[in-house]
């Protein structure tokens, strides 16, 4: 994690600090009270949930350690919007978030205004230590990742309801379309997108992990060796042209081109499409935090499980990137792309006859996040934190896979090239796509 010591990187900080949790409530600005408090799966939590789980995170782990004589706002928070943390204690069952009625929305955001107020003070004091500024720096970036998880999840709710609802109109609009009879038609026998180019890099043994002063998680350190074999990857993300035409040549039919459990997983919830493609009037449409809206073939195909990503993979002939080949590409290319910031809330079609530039690959960061092939699992050396703080990634290196870059839900703040971001194989609420890598 970086370090921060001179008051005037203090001041930054503090001023960083107001700037993400504004953000986060400006993220809730289009919610009615309704949309707080919905619990549509078990992976899926409130968004009423996140905020005060956000809160707690600065309350326990900044405020009570360091703040003299601190009094917590509400004793019983600390059970009730822990997520994980069991050296804090017994969190609250994840999957009964939304049985919770109160605290209210009002009280959360009361809450939320009593710890900005005990942090801010916290940092203009004499009790601001550099171990202090780590935790919130920390902080920070634990809570640029839920207002991501709050776009997931309130993506999941709206989407159970059958009018469709927008979260926010106008957040990912679409071109004109034709008739439905002519979308229809075009859907069968899509256009060509262009076969994307495959950039080549060497076999070598490279260096991969964080280095450096600069905030990281402890899951990307420590800075390692690793070989390589000659491999090339993609220069674009595969498109929803590009997966429809797997989807019409059977792709969800045919167990030749699954893993085994992701098969099975197929077969046992009737998957037919990725997870908000809506079949209307015979033509395919999506679910977007805009709405309904016919599905645009050139946009990046998101809401795919590492199964689907796989599959696809499996039927084009090439394969799914580990996470060094990934990395390794990613040097020299400029951290840019369509980030929350945006506001696009979609992912974003390239321009068309795009060629790319420098490397020449496009799209690496930002858009959607990138399934790779490698399963999350700790580097060589990795040792967690001691106590609670420990427990943010190590625990969960199993049964998950990585992926990379980032997406229209990541702040362009958050990202970097050694960020990995972890989900099990089967999941496919979260922003992520496919980018194709072969043998060189």
């Amino acid at each position: 994690m970086g370090t921060i010591h001179a008051p005037d990187q203090a001041a930054k900080l503090a001023a960083r600090f107001r700037a993400t949790r504004a953000f986060t409530e400006k993220l809730c600005e289009p919610l009615e009270t309704e949309d707080y408090v919905v619990q549509s799966m078990p992976d899926v939590s409130p968004t009423r949930w996140h905020l005060a789980h956000m809160t707690w995170f600065f309350e326990t782990f900044v405020l009570r350690p360091f703040a003299a004589n601190y009094k917590p706002e509400h004793d019983e928070f600390e059970f009730l919007f822990n997520s994980y943390y069991n050296a804090v204690g017994k969190p609250f069952p994840r999957t009964k978030r939304g049985f919770l009625t109160r605290p209210t929305v009002r009280q959360v955001y009361a809450y939320r205004k009593a710890v900005d107020a005990g942090i801010a003070a916290l940092l203009e004091s004499d009790q601001a230590t550099p171990e202090v500024f780590e935790r919130v720096e920390l902080g920070i970036h634990h809570e640029q990742q839920h207002q991501e998880l709050v776009l997931m999840d309130l993506k999941h709710v709206l989407s159970e309801n059958p009018l469709n609802p927008a979260y926010r109109a106008g957040a990912a609009r679409a071109e004109a379309t034709p008739a439905a009879a002519t979308r229809a038609a075009a859907q069968k026998s899509p256009a060509p997108q262009g076969a994307p180019r495959f950039v080549p890099f060497d076999a070598d043994t490279y260096e991969i992990g964080h280095e450096g002063d600069a905030f990281s998680y402890d899951n990307e350190s420590p800075r390692h060796k690793t070989y390589l074999r000659a491999y090339a990857l993609a220069h674009r993300l595969v498109t929803n042209g590009d997966y429809l035409a797997f989807l019409n040549d059977g792709g969800y039919e045919n167990a030749v081109h699954w893993l085994s459990e992701g098969w099975a997983t197929v077969e046992e919830h009737a998957w037919r499409a990725p997870l908000y493609w809506r079949l209307v009037d015979g033509a395919w449409h999506e679910y977007t935090l805009a709405g309904l809206v016919p599905l645009d073939l050139a946009r990046p195909v998101c809401h795919v499980s590492y199964f689907e990503a796989d599959a696809f993979a499996r039927w084009s002939g090439r394969r799914l990137p580990t996470e060094a080949e990934w990395e390794v590409a990613s040097r020299g290319v400029a951290i840019d792309g369509n980030f929350v910031e945006d506001e696009e809330l979609q992912p974003r079609a390239l321009p068309a006859g795009s060629a790319g530039t420098g490397s020449g690959l496009q799209q690496m960061f930002g858009d959607v996040w990138e399934w790779t092939q490698s399963s999350y699992a700790a580097y060589p050396g990795y040792k967690p934190a001691p106590g609670a703080i420990g427990e943010y990634n190590g625990k969960f290196m199993c049964n998950q896979y990585v992926l990379r870059g980032g997406s229209f839900g990541t702040s362009r703040t958050h990202i970097r090239s050694t960020y990995r971001n972890f989900f099990p194989a089967h999941s496919r609420w979260m922003f992520g796509g496919i980018r194709l890598a072969d043998d060189a």
